[in-house]
């Protein structure tokens, strides 16, 4: 199994959380929440308002999410998902861990996390989040594959 911190859309409550329970997608389970060790700016961007962290530590924020234990093939799901190695890249982060199955405490531990050297330049000019909401009030509404 590996570790996958996810941040955007596939957190629980957002919009492709559904694909974290898809068991014909492979095995995720849910360990617990984190934020990112370094800072990294995470924005929303492009047509169908995607959130992206960009390969840029130290600039941005602490990003918060969960931290999932996955096999092979959830991993393979996801890397097709996230559109990896082009859109997104699979990237082993220090994350600090906040609660782990429901206790809290603190530590870090390696995860990997899908984000971005394969960006425009002016996404850098974009708000920076801590905390991606497809709902938030940044009123950025994502767009779901489906109704691309």
């Amino acid at each position: 199994m590996a570790r996958v911190f996810v941040y955007g859309t596939l957190k629980q409550g957002q919009p492709n959380y559904g694909h974290m329970l898809n068991t014909a997608k492979g095995i995720a389970k849910f360990q617990g929440r984190g934020r990112t060790v370094e800072r990294y700016p995470l924005v929303i961007a492009g047509k169908y308002n995607i959130p992206y962290m960009l390969n840029m530590p130290g600039t941005g924020h602490r990003v918060a999410g969960e931290i999932y234990a996955v096999d092979e093939q959830m991993l393979q799901f996801l890397d097709e998902f996230e559109g990896c190695p082009d859109m997104y890249q699979r990237t082993p982060m220090s994350i600090e861990v906040l609660e782990w199955e429901g206790k809290s405490g603190r530590s870090v531990m390696e995860c990997f996390v899908y984000n971005t050297s394969t960006y425009p330049p002016e996404w850098v000019n974009l708000p920076y989040l801590d905390n991606y909401d497809s709902l938030g009030k940044h009123g950025l509404s994502y767009v779901l594959r489906e109704s691309r």
